[in-house]
């Protein structure tokens, strides 16, 4: 598997209003304004038109199978390709002085869109966006690898091709560094995970890993055409013999969904 990181910068040209959590504005306005731009057939639904296949807005945020790196798959609700980590504060008014910084995260394929990504961040700030409509530009994008971080594109120049792409060697790096004993996990926004078809409330391990594997090897499989060959249950069953949970201080948060 293959990723690449972001970092956005972006300042307000008028005032901001967003939620406390800004992930669900910022994901649905980036979808409105990729759209926007890229759609060349906007009379016809993406399930009919016959660009479909090479649509890069269709690949990106409506991922069908005949958009997926491996076309094997028969579901119809694929992983997208990409995650928009919005600034975790809680402040929800910016002014021209404030700066937001986001991160996004491409995988595998969407790695090469990544400048019709940060084209349609821009159109969102010529748009609006939140309760206000509040404009921005982008101030700077950055390309965050291991250790290190390269400016691609300072708001008015080209953006800057051949990223620094993070890749499973590297990701086992890092995890061999930690403390294979005992491991602190916390979730910086609210998350949201099924069990055997059920919302679940009380996460344990074999949950937890259960879902982080499907969704892991899913995104693998669809986006950078590699299909992992691994005994996904004899590894789950020999894992959770091992591992406890000490401690959670979980608990359920209702919040409302707000988008562009």
């Amino acid at each position: 598997m293959k990723l690449a990181k972001y970092k956005l910068t972006i300042r307000p040209t008028s005032n901001l209003s967003l939620p406390p959590y800004k992930g669900s504005t910022f994901r649905g306005g980036f979808g409105h304004a990729l759209r926007r731009v890229m759609c060349v057939n906007r009379g016809e639904t993406c399930a009919k038109c016959l660009l479909g296949k090479g649509c890069v807005y269709t690949y990106i945020f409506e991922t069908t199978p005949r958009q997926a790196v491996n076309e094997t798959s028969e579901d119809t609700h694929l992983p997208r390709p990409f995650i928009i980590e919005p600034p975790l504060d809680e402040k929800r008014h910016y002014s021209r002085d404030d700066n937001l910084d986001l991160h996004l995260l491409l995988i595998g394929q969407a790695i090469n869109y990544a400048p019709y990504f940060i084209f349609a961040f821009e159109e969102l700030g010529r748009i609006g966006i939140g309760k206000d409509r509040g404009k921005y530009r982008i101030e700077s994008v950055t390309n965050i690898g291991c250790g290190e971080e390269t400016l691609i594109y300072d708001g008015n120049s080209h953006i800057k091709d051949s990223p620094q792409v993070i890749d499973s060697t590297d990701i086992q790096n890092i995890a061999s560094q930690l403390n294979h004993h005992q491991i602190t996990l916390r979730f910086l926004t609210p998350t949201r995970i099924k069990y055997k078809g059920k919302l679940t409330k009380d996460l344990n391990f074999e949950v937890l890993i259960r879902n982080l594997l499907r969704r892991s090897s899913w995104l693998a499989e669809v986006h950078c055409d590699e299909k992992w060959d691994l005994d996904y249950k004899g590894l789950i069953n020999r894992a959770k013999e091992q591992v406890t949970t000490t401690h959670s201080n979980l608990w359920w948060h209702d919040w409302e969904r707000y988008s562009q």
